[in-house]
């Protein structure tokens, strides 16, 4: 007979026969059992409570209950415990799942002769995981003080005794405090370590002294100033606890503190570096207009406070830096910057906004001492010379001034109408003052369209427009083809991006736009080359302008770069306006004949939103007609533009052209789509537009610049 083996274990099972029959087995094999029934989720949840099981053994059907819900019972309460299927009901199919999902083994009971070396396997499996367990949690153990001991090494450490005396310091504490162990000896610690306030500069309460009077670890909330032996500060971050003998008494503090010193130095200077300009030390654009927000919210509605800025550009620094070189341009600006300062009241806000442009914000002052104090900057800036290298430069300035006050809208209307000023007072003569006047506003808006051209042609020459894609889909599962259409932005010199709505209208009224496009068609033709090696074959949308449509040469060019870069034209599709082929019918008719005999596709965009008339449709052989966003985004709760919507849905599909919804924002409106039948759906709700993933780097030639 073999030697009782002791062992706890849970049998689920409905049969008390069954039952009886591993029972004997078990107890005839040697085991010493403490064996618990149950046949029910209730009472086997009951019996997990109870804890210290070793084993759980199961029947794999039975009333209301079964083995694989036993098994996910016990696995969501301990996935350590064994657990072995018994049952002569069930196949190899359902033995292979059971064990697909947690259970240690599955034993037919026409073969209770595996049932022995089972059980004595999965005991002795599982005696090993947790002896395995234990050991992994000491080495954690281990590894984790010794992480500690890594970490205070690099750190200063000084123990104390229960009179907050130095007991000890390591070498690094040495460095940073001024004094060496020997010497530290017995000296009270507020001596070595005397701490102050960062901000206010007064002593505090040294944290080993709180620590031994409430035995608490103390850790400072805020980083402190050391002065240590040689007169030099350091920021320091502190943190103490209290060290006790076996009699649970306190008989020290150990104190551990780090020395930021140096990460402070360069928050410093990257919080300055950010407010700003590294030329001239003046605060830059953004920090300018968090000044200027400030003092707005300051601003009552009962007038006591008013204020002016003043928007000065140098009329003659271009001429400097064309002759003499960037290099004494900057000196210039810097001469300036120190000039403008003496010549303010000290309260008044200075920036650099621009490359020649300052800004000057002046606090309680009203619109007659602001225009003294502007009209005294003109005087001083024309009286002022620039030498160089024997080389004399007249350098004067023009001043936009806009008052403040509690009429002033938002910070942003005081920059750009505070600007437009200074372009009214250079467009009059130049080396004056001109106070903003509500009639400026049409010349300002000439003013900013043309900042735009010249920023849109650096931006082309230096290669800085970026293509994004937008998801277009598919509503009725029909089409498994991705769809996407191709969206412009522009980066600024400081990397920002910038949206198409900011640049294209300017872009338009100057002829730019053809340039713009062709980019896009070279950018665009590039990617796909390269994402059609990867195997895509997804249908992309190019927009075309209406200043393209009247380029009689675009078609030959597409035609030409579909050739050069070996483009699958199936995957083109070229997007126009409805009120651009409208105005343009014969031409558009023309070149949607061209390119489609090609392979191309195209889409009628914006629909609704200009003439709207569907007779022309018959003329404009287009593939997809897109219904303008401003009927789709709120058709859920506005009857008339559902209406609209499916109007113009059912005279696309009546000329065989797919429609596709602009603006979709939600799954409401996605839902209404679907019911009208609408083909695809394009906005936030399916994606918003990503930059493209391009499996490589495409250099593209830059466009040349009319």
């Amino acid at each position: 007979m073999p030697v009782n083996k002791r062992v706890r274990f849970l049998m689920v099972e409905d049969s008390e026969d069954d039952a009886e029959l591993l029972l004997v087995k078990l107890r005839h094999a040697g085991y010493d059992l403490d064996c618990v029934r149950v046949d029910s989720e209730k009472a086997m949840r009951a019996a997990l409570g109870e804890g210290g099981w070793q084993l759980v053994i199961s029947d794999y059907v039975m009333p209301g209950f079964s083995g694989l819900r036993a098994l996910q019972i016990l696995r969501e309460v301990n996935p350590d415990i064994p657990f072995i299927l018994v049952s002569g009901t069930v196949g190899e199919e359902t033995a292979v799942e059971a064990m697909r999902k947690g259970a240690d083994d599955y034993i037919m009971k026409d073969n209770l002769a595996r049932l022995i070396p089972a059980i004595e396997r999965e005991l002795r499996e599982a005696a090993e995981r947790r002896e395995r367990r234990r050991t992994e949690e000491s080495l954690f153990q281990e590894r984790e003080r010794a992480l500690i001991t890594l970490q205070s090494i690099g750190d200063c450490v000084i123990t104390t005794d229960a009179q907050c005396q130095v007991d000890y310091m390591n070498p690094v504490a040495e460095s940073v405090t001024g004094w060496s162990y020997g010497e530290a000896h017995g000296y009270p610690l507020t001596e070595v370590l005397p701490l102050v306030d960062e901000i206010t500069r007064l002593p505090i309460q040294n944290p080993s002294e709180l620590s031994l009077a409430t035995g608490q670890t103390i850790q400072a909330s805020d980083p402190c100033v050391l002065t240590n032996r040689n007169g030099q500060e350091h920021n320091i971050e502190v943190s103490t606890s209290p060290i006790y003998d076996r009699d649970n008494r306190i008989v020290g503090t150990v104190l551990v503190f780090h020395d930021i010193t140096r990460e402070r130095r360069m928050a410093r200077q990257m919080t300055w570096q950010a407010t700003h300009d590294s030329l001239t030390g003046l605060a830059n654009r953004d920090e300018f207009a968090d000044r200027l927000a400030y003092l707005l919210e300051g601003v009552d509605e009962q007038g006591t406070h008013e204020h002016a800025l003043l928007y000065l550009d140098l009329d003659q620094f271009k001429v400097v830096n064309d002759t003499c070189g960037h290099n004494v341009g900057d000196e210039l600006l810097k001469q300036l910057s120190r000039t403008l300062r003496a010549n303010v009241p000290a309260s008044a806000s200075l920036a650099r906004l621009g490359g020649d442009e300052f800004g000057v914000l002046l606090e309680n002052v009203d619109l007659t001492q602001a225009t003294e104090t502007a009209n005294h900057l003109r005087s001083t800036f024309a009286d002022f010379t620039f030498e160089w290298e024997q080389r004399r430069f007249a350098v004067g300035v023009s001043i936009g001034l806009v008052p403040i006050n509690a009429q002033t809208p938002s910070p942003s209307f005081v920059l750009s109408t505070a600007d437009v000023a200074c372009y009214v007072a250079k467009e009059s003569g130049r080396n004056r003052v001109h106070i903003y006047q509500d009639s400026d506003i049409d010349l300002g808006e000439r003013h900013n369209e043309m900042h735009w051209v010249s920023r849109i042609k650096e931006a082309l020459e230096s290669d800085r427009f970026v293509l994004y894609r937008q998801k277009i889909q598919s509503l009725n599962g029909g089409d498994r083809t991705p769809h996407f259409e191709f969206l412009v932005r522009m980066r600024d010199q400081d990397n920002k991006m910038i949206m198409p709505g900011a640049f294209i209208p300017a872009a338009e009224r100057y002829n730019l736009m053809n340039t713009i496009d062709r980019w896009v068609i070279d950018a665009a033709f590039a990617y796909l080359r390269r994402m059609q090696l990867h195997g895509d074959e997804g249908i992309y949308a190019i927009n075309l302008s209406g200043n393209s449509l009247n380029d009689d040469d675009l078609p030959e060019y597409i035609q030409k770069k579909i050739g050069q870069h070996k483009i699958n034209p199936g995957q083109l599709c070229f997007e126009v306006t409805e009120t651009a082929a409208v105005f343009n019918l014969e031409k558009v008719s023309h070149m949607i004949r061209l390119l489609k005999a090609l392979g191309c596709r195209f889409s009628l965009d914006d629909f609704g939103s200009g003439l709207s008339s569907f007779g022309y449709l018959k003329s404009l052989p287009v593939d997809f007609l897109k219904i303008d966003g401003s009927f789709v985004r709120d058709m859920h709760v506005d009857p008339m533009n559902r209406a609209i919507v499916e109007a113009i849905h059912q005279v696309g599909h009546s000329l065989s052209i797919r429609t596709i919804a602009e603006f979709v924002e939600s799954g409401e409106i996605a839902h209404k789509l679907r019911t009208i039948g609408v083909d695809f759906g394009q906005g936030y709700h399916f994606g918003k537009p990503e930059a493209l993933r391009d499996p490589q780097t495409v250099r593209l030639r830059r466009p040349k610049v009319g």
